[in-house]
């Protein structure tokens, strides 16, 4: 008899043996649905072995179905987690099959011009309206902003005949990144900093590197100029770059999209849930290279995983106290480890465990001592309260006054941070410095 072994996305502590009737053929990482008490319920299985008899009467796989298979290598990180975190391998799960849990897209509705058939009352509003459509298929409300007309124009040609309204699948465009689209001019700690980790990326295996650079150095030049090598050599390469904070996301996104020619998927809490299906099931099909995330992301389900950045490694924000407890820089270390990939930790102020496997030789170090190009720090003012008393009104003193003024007239913004203590809004002493 054949059996196969079923973990259940549920906090239990190991994985469930089911019969697999003959005519289904099930192999490690297929996701099929078992009877779970009195219900059916989704699991993937983690081995399939013959048995030739057993003194316990096993229930049977009801289904395999349509979902894709895990890789092989991200079950091997969801139970080298699950161990390593004394967590359920059902927890560990229930994060990598996250993505499917979210419903997908609702079609798109377009429409299209039907051949042969025109208004019977010709008007400017509706004449605009063909000639913004022409001969393509688009949205009716992005057809009506393009013609600047109202939505009931295009539903007028629609009831009319003159227009067919018909439903497309929504499925996530994510374009392959172009690595030669806008590359960046680096300086030589830069250049060889890149050049080390795409080697590595390159040569396959697992390789941890330190990327140390001051505050404006361009350590995120160094580590996208790494991996643009690493998808000119292979196309069909994944690059993971976690960030600690969802705040962090748009800017790096903006970053990417300006070096590679277009946007890589986004992995964090803030995306809505078709949005995540879309990446979840374009990252397993291998038509995603480059994600954006946050901690989580890292129980994806990459098809060709070859380098994962950490921005920010020393960030206490990595760190998951709820639920699942873990540490997203060592969990990515050991995903990469277990794919066979180059991670790389990245930061002005590198942890002290980061620091201690650098200079035990686990991790090579890398160094960014100059800051690129024309980067500066922002130039920073200590005012002494007691030589430029506050206004006792706005509590600001003269200087700062004169410098948001001078900011403001620049048509630039300002940003006042308030170091509140507790209830108190406001705290000066009046004789500091004078005991």
């Amino acid at each position: 008899m054949k059996v196969a072994s079923v973990l259940i996305p549920l906090p239990v502590p190991e994985a469930f043996d089911y019969a697999v009737p003959e005519a289904l053929s099930v192999v490690r990482g297929d996701q099929v649905a078992v009877p779970l008490g009195p219900r059916l319920i989704r699991g993937v299985v983690t081995d399939v072995f013959e048995t030739t008899g057993s003194n316990r009467k096993l229930k049977a796989v009801e289904q395999l179905l349509d979902d894709p298979r895990l890789p092989e290598r991200t079950l091997d990180f969801v139970e080298w987690a699950a161990r390593w975190t004394l967590s359920p391998p059902g927890e560990m799960a229930a994060t990598a099959l996250k993505g499917l849990r979210a419903p997908r897209p609702r079609p798109e509705r377009r429409v299209r011009r039907v051949e042969g058939r025109s208004p019977a009352r010709p008007t400017a509003a509706r004449t605009a309206v063909l000639e913004a459509l022409g001969a393509r298929a688009m949205p009716g409300p992005d057809l009506a902003r393009a013609a600047g007309v109202s939505s009931g124009v295009v539903k007028g040609l629609v009831d009319e005949g003159v227009l067919e309204a018909f439903e497309v699948e929504a499925v996530a465009a994510f374009d392959p990144p172009d690595p030669d689209h806008a590359p960046a001019t680096l300086n030589p700690d830069q250049a060889a900093s890149a050049a080390a980790i795409a080697e590595a990326t390159a040569a396959g295996g697992f390789a941890p590197f330190l990327l140390d650079g001051v505050t404006g150095s361009g350590k995120t030049e160094a580590y996208l100029e790494a991996a643009a090598r690493a998808l000119r050599a292979d196309p069909t390469a994944q690059v993971l770059i976690l960030l600690p904070e969802i705040a962090l996301t748009q800017a790096v996104i903006e970053r990417i999209t300006a070096r590679f020619g277009v946007a890589p998927a986004e992995w964090h809490s803030g995306v809505a849930p078709p949005r995540r299906r879309q990446a979840w099931e374009a990252v397993v099909a291998g038509r995603c290279n480059i994600v954006v995330g946050a901690r989580s992301a890292l129980f994806l389900p990459y098809a060709n995983l070859r380098l994962i950045v950490v921005d920010e490694e020393h960030d206490g924000s990595f760190k998951q106290e709820e639920g699942l407890v873990y540490h997203g820089r060592d969990l990515a270390v050991a995903r990469a480890r277990i794919e066979g990939a180059t991670v790389v930790l990245a930061s002005a102020t590198p942890s002290l465990e980061t620091l201690w496997n650098a200079h035990q030789g686990r991790y090579r170090w890398l160094k960014l001592a100059a800051r690129h190009g024309a980067a500066m720090l922002p130039e920073i003012g200590l005012i002494d309260l007691r030589e430029c008393p506050p206004d006792p009104q706005t509590w600001l003193s003269a200087p700062l006054r004169e410098a948001i003024g001078e900011t403001l007239t620049r048509g630039e913004q300002s940003l006042l941070f308030l170091n509140r203590r507790g209830y108190a809004r406001w705290c000066c002493a009046g004789r500091a410095g004078t005991g």
